[in-house]
C-alpha cells in the first residue's frame, strides 16, 4: 500500500468512533501521524453507554501503518484544546469531527417542540468546539495544510430537524469562511459529507453486527447502500494527499462522489453510491427532488432512525 501522507501529522477531532475513527484510521494507512482526540477513554465514556475510547481509536491507526496518539480532550473547554495544539506543535492536517449530538435530536419535532437545553447543547458540542478547535489548531497549521469539516449534506437544504440543521449546514460555511481567512498562507478548507454511515451507533440501533449487517436491509433496505466511517475516511486522505486540493478550496464534497473522482473502495471492495442507489430504488422518494437532491433530508429526516450521515 501506498503511503502519501508518510511525515504528515493529523489532529482528528472527535475520532472517538463513527467518522472521526473511520478517518483517523485511513489517515494512519496512507502513512500519517493521527493525534485522536475526544472524551471517552477507558472507565470514562463521554457519551453513556457508548465503549469506544480514543485509545482503541489510536491503535487502530498505528496498526494500520500510521502512528496513533490518544489525547483526551474536552473540545468545549478552550484551555484542554490550547494544551492539545502546544503539544502537537505545528501540523499538516486538521479534522474537525466533534458532534456528540445522537442523544440530542428530537426527530420529527419542530423547535418549538424540542428540548430547548439539548438543543443550545448540541450547538455548544458540535458548532463551537469546531470553533475553539479551528482557532488554537489553525495557527499551528503549516503552509499548504488542509483543514476539513465534516458535515451531513452536501447543499443548503433543510435537513428535518431545526438545530440539527443548523449544526451541519454552519460546518459548512465555516468551511468556505475559513478558506478565505487562509489564502494568504496557502492552506486549504473544505467541507466533506459521508453517506447513509454504517457507524456502530447505527448497527447497534439496527441491532446487527460488521459481520452481518446486510440482515437490515430486511426492515430498511436503503441500508444496502451504507457505507463504512472508513469510505469517507479514505476520502479524506485521497484529498489530503492531491497536490491540487486547493482547487476545491471552500466547497463541500460528499464521499460517493469523491469516492468515483479518487478510485476509492469501501472496506469490502465495494463503492457505495447512496443518492445514486436512491434514485434507482425508490423512485417515489427521487419524484419528490426538485434538483439535485432538493428534500432528501426532509424526507429523511422523517425515519426513526434518524439521519443516514
Amino acid at each position: 500500500m501506498t503511503r502519501p501522507l508518510e511525515g504528515k501529522i493529523a489532529v482528528v477531532a472527535g475520532a472517538t468512533r463513527g467518522a472521526g475513527r473511520g478517518i483517523a484510521t485511513a489517515l494512519g494507512e496512507a502513512g500519517a501521524t493521527v493525534y485522536c482526540t475526544g472524551r471517552s477513554v477507558a472507565g470514562s465514556p463521554g457519551m453513556k453507554n457508548r465503549p469506544e475510547t480514543i485509545q482503541q481509536t489510536a491503535d487502530i491507526v498505528t496498526a494500520r501503518g500510521g502512528r496513533g496518539i490518544a489525547v483526551r480532550v474536552d473540545h468545549t473547554v478552550p484551555s484542554e484544546v490550547s494544551s492539545l495544539f502546544e503539544r502537537v506543535g505545528d501540523f499538516d492536517i486538521l479534522v474537525n469531527d466533534i458532534w456528540g449530538g445522537d442523544d440530542l435530536v428530537e426527530w420529527g419535532k419542530k423547535l418549538w417542540e424540542t428540548k430547548l437545553e439539548d438543543g443550545l447543547t448540541l450547538i455548544d458540542r458540535a458548532i463551537k468546539t469546531h470553533v475553539i478547535t479551528s482557532y488554537y489548531g489553525v495557527p499551528r497549521l503549516r503552509r499548504s495544510g488542509i483543514v476539513f469539516e465534516i458535515t451531513d449534506g452536501d447543499a443548503y437544504f433543510y435537513r428535518g430537524h431545526f438545530f440539527y440543521d443548523l449544526v451541519k449546514t454552519t460546518v459548512i460555511r465555516m468551511a468556505f469562511s475559513l478558506a478565505q481567512e487562509l489564502q494568504d498562507r496557502a492552506a486549504t478548507a473544505l467541507a466533506v459529507t459521508p453517506g447513509f454511515l454504517r457507524s456502530e451507533w447505527m448497527l447497534d440501533h439496527f441491532g446487527v453486527t460488521e459481520a452481518n449487517w446486510r440482515d437490515a436491509t430486511t426492515k430498511v433496505k436503503e441500508f444496502i447502500a451504507s457505507e463504512t466511517p472508513l469510505f469517507v475516511g479514505r476520502c479524506i486522505a485521497a484529498l489530503a494527499a492531491d497536490a491540487n486540493v486547493a482547487q476545491k478550496n471552500g466547497r463541500v464534497f460528499a464521499s460517493w462522489d469523491l469516492a468515483e473522482e479518487y478510485g476509492i473502495h469501501d472496506a469490502d471492495g465495494t463503492r457505495p453510491h447512496f443518492v445514486r442507489w436512491v434514485r434507482e430504488h425508490m423512485p417515489e422518494v427521487a419524484a419528490g427532488w426538485k434538483k439535485a437532491d432538493d428534500g432528501f433530508y426532509a424526507y429523511w429526516g422523517k425515519m426513526p432512525y434518524g439521519m443516514p450521515g
